[in-house]
C-alpha cells in the first residue's frame, strides 16, 4: 500500500509539474515569437521626424483586443530611463526549472526503466543519469564558446556548425540511452542553451545598459547586439524543441534504427519553417523554405514507414503444463501456436498477460506505476481486443513496448501478436 501511494503521489507530481511546464513554456515561446516578429515588422521613422530625433530606430501600429498599440524601438537606448521598465526573464527561468523537474520525475526517478536499454548500452541507472546531466552542461559550454569565437560573427556558418554538433550529440545519446530518453535529453540540452542565453548573456547585457543610463553614461551598443544574436538563436531553437517535447508520444521516430537521423531531419524541417516566418515578417516571402521543410517531413514519413511482417508458421499447440511453466518463468518464450483458421487467441492472451499486464492493469504491479500508462488496461480478452491496434503498433511495429523490454518479450512473441492482429484480432 505504501508503494502504491508513493507511485500515486509521483503521478500527481508529474501532472502538476508538467502542467506548469506547459504554461511557462507557452509564455516564454510566445514572448520569443512576439519580439522577433516585432523586430522584423517595425519600420524606420521618416528622416528628420520627431521620432528619428528621439533616437527611435523603428515603430509600428497594431490593433488587438479592441485597442491600438504603437510600440517603438530605440537603436541603443532612450535619452532618459523610464520609471517603469518591464523585463522578460522569469518565463524562461520557470520553463527550465519545471522542465528539469520533469527530467527527475519522469526519467531520473525511474532511470533503470526510462533511460536504460540494455540492447543499446550496458549502463546502470546512475550512469545513464550522469550521461544525461553531462549532456546539458557540455552542450551549453560548447555553444557559448562557439558564439564567443570568431565563428560567432558568421551567423550562417555558426548555425551549420551548431546543427552538426546537436546531431552528433543525438547520435551519441541514441547509442547510450533508450530512444525516448535520448530524444528528451537532446531537447533538454537545447532548452539549457536557450535559458543560458537569457541568464548569462541577454539579461546581464540589459542590466549593463540600464546601469550605464543610471550613471549618465552612453550605453555600449555591443550588449544589445549580443543579446539580439542570442535571442534570434533561441527563436530558431523553438520548433525543434517543441517537437522533442511531444516526441515521446510518437515511438515511430525514437525507436527507428536511425533515430538520430530522423531527429536531425525533423529539426532541420522546423528550422526551415521558422526561417520562412521570420523572413515573411520582414516583408520577404520565400516559399522555398516551407516547401523544403515539408519535403523533409514527407521523406522521413516514407523512410520510417513500417515494413510488412513475415508470416508466422504454424507449430503444434502447447500443452497446459507447458503453458503454465512458461507463465511462471518470465524469461521464457511462449511458443507460437497457429491453426488453419488463424492464430490461437489464448496464446496471444498469455503473452500479453505475461509481458504487458504488469503495467497495463487497474492496479499495476510494476514499481513506479500507480496507474496504467495512457489508461490502457489489458487484463481481459475484451480489453486486449479493444486495444489491439495500439498493442500491435507499440509491441510489433515500433517495438518500444514493453518499456525497455523489462519483461523480456521475444521476437517470436511479437510475431505472434502481429499475426493475430493481421488475421483480424479475433
Amino acid at each position: 500500500m505504501e508503494a502504491l501511494f508513493v507511485s500515486y503521489g509521483v503521478e500527481w507530481l508529474n501532472l502538476l509539474v508538467r502542467w506548469l511546464h506547459l504554461i511557462t513554456g507557452i509564455a516564454w515561446i510566445g514572448a520569443s515569437f512576439y519580439f522577433v516578429w516585432l523586430d522584423n515588422s517595425i519600420r524606420p521613422p521618416k528622416p528628420g521626424s520627431d521620432l528619428a530625433k528621439k533616437g527611435v530606430s523603428g515603430e509600428l501600429w497594431a490593433v488587438h483586443g479592441g485597442g491600438f498599440y504603437n510600440p517603438q524601438k530605440y537603436l541603443v537606448a532612450p535619452s532618459e530611463l523610464p520609471e517603469e521598465l518591464h523585463w522578460f526573464k522569469w518565463e524562461a527561468y520557470a520553463t527550465w526549472i519545471t522542465g528539469f523537474a520533469m527530467l527527475f520525475i519522469v526519467y531520473y526517478f525511474n532511470a533503470s526503466a526510462m533511460m536504460v536499454d540494455k540492447s543499446v548500452a550496458d549502463l546502470s541507472g546512475l550512469q545513464s543519469v550522469g550521461v544525461g546531466l553531462g549532456t546539458l552542461l557540455v552542450g551549453w559550454i560548447v555553444y557559448d564558446l562557439l558564439c564567443k569565437s570568431p565563428l560567432g560573427k558568421r551567423e550562417g556558418l555558426l548555425g551549420l556548425v551548431m546543427f552538426v554538433f546537436i546531431v552528433a550529440v543525438a547520435f551519441m545519446l541514441t547509442h547510450l540511452l533508450s530512444g525516448r530518453a535520448a530524444y528528451i535529453h537532446v531537447g533538454a540540452m537545447i532548452g539549457t542553451i536557450m535559458v543560458g542565453n537569457v541568464l548569462m548573456v541577454i539579461i546581464p547585457g540589459q542590466r549593463k545598459l540600464v546601469e550605464a543610463m543610471k550613471e549618465g553614461k552612453s550605453p555600449d551598443p555591443i550588449y544589445g547586439k549580443k543579446g539580439k544574436q542570442r535571442s534570434v538563436h533561441n527563436n530558431y531553437f523553438t520548433l525543434p524543441i517543441l517537437f522533442i517535447m511531444i516526441s515521446n508520444h510518437y515511438a515511430m521516430t525514437y525507436t527507428h534504427a536511425y533515430s538520430w537521423l530522423v531527429l536531425a531531419a525533423i529539426m532541420a524541417a522546423g528550422v526551415l519553417i521558422r526561417h520562412f516566418f521570420n523572413l515573411r515578417h520582414a516583408g520577404k516571402v520565400s516559399i522555398g523554405f516551407p516547401i523544403a521543410g515539408c519535403a523533409l517531413l514527407l521523406a522521413v514519413a516514407i523512410a520510417i514507414a513500417p515494413k510488412p511482417l513475415p508470416k508466422v508458421a504454424a507449430v503444434p499447440a502447447v500443452s497446459p503444463a507447458a503453458a503454465a511453466a512458461a507463465t511462471a518463468d518470465s524469461s521464457a518464450t511462449v511458443p507460437v501456436a497457429a491453426a488453419a483458421s488463424g492464430v490461437d487467441f489464448a496464446r496471444v492472451q498469455e503473452v500479453i498477460t505475461q509481458r504487458c499486464a504488469s503495467c497495463h492493469s487497474a492496479q499495476p504491479t510494476q514499481a513506479g506505476f500507480a496507474t496504467a500508462p495512457a489508461g490502457m488496461m489489458l487484463q481481459t480478452p475484451e480489453l486486449i481486443r479493444q486495444h489491439a491496434a495500439k498493442v500491435y503498433q507499440r509491441a510489433v511495429q515500433t517495438k518500444d513496448m514493453p518499456l525497455a523490454n523489462m519483461t523480456h518479450m521475444t521476437d517470436e512473441e511479437r510475431a505472434l501478436i502481429g499475426a493475430w492482429f493481421e488475421a483480424g484480432a479475433k
